[in-house]
């Protein structure tokens, strides 16, 4: 009987301990994949760095160049500006002379024989005739 107990006991022993090496092989089974999977999170996290850093430098650089065309821009604008400031000036002088010289034309009527001969005679009837038609 004892020899048989014993022998019970050992043999519940042994297969406790196969258990265990069974499940422990398991265990290594997943700790291995738990391993695989850090590394490959290590690269993932490595790649996604450097992406941030490229993307960091780009914007710096878009930036740099927003703001360079923005500078030209409004050194355009400040330009276009003055450039219509000075065209407008030009205008009203030019529609002030224009004013003059068609109240002058007006107020002294030319002698039709006397630009008759001229070549710009022509041109002084076509006048007469525009004022007529106003």
């Amino acid at each position: 009987m004892v020899f048989s107990l014993t022998l019970g006991v050992e043999l519940a022993l042994s297969l406790l301990l196969a258990a265990t090496l069974v499940y422990c092989s398991v265990l290594e089974r997943r700790l291995k994949t738990v391993r695989e999977g850090q590394e490959h999170l290590k690269s993932a996290i490595g790649e996604l760095n450097t992406s941030l850093a490229r993307a960091g430098a780009s914007l710096r650089a878009l930036e740099m160049a927003a703001e360079t065309v923005g500078e030209s821009l409004d050194t355009k604008l400040t330009e276009a500006r003055t450039t219509i400031d000075e065209l407008s000036l030009l205008t009203a002088s030019g529609e002030r002379i224009a004013e003059r010289m068609e109240r002058s034309v007006s107020t002294r009527p030319v002698p039709r024989s006397a630009t008759a001969g001229l070549p710009s005679g022509s041109v002084m009837g076509r006048l007469d005739a525009l004022r007529a038609a106003r």
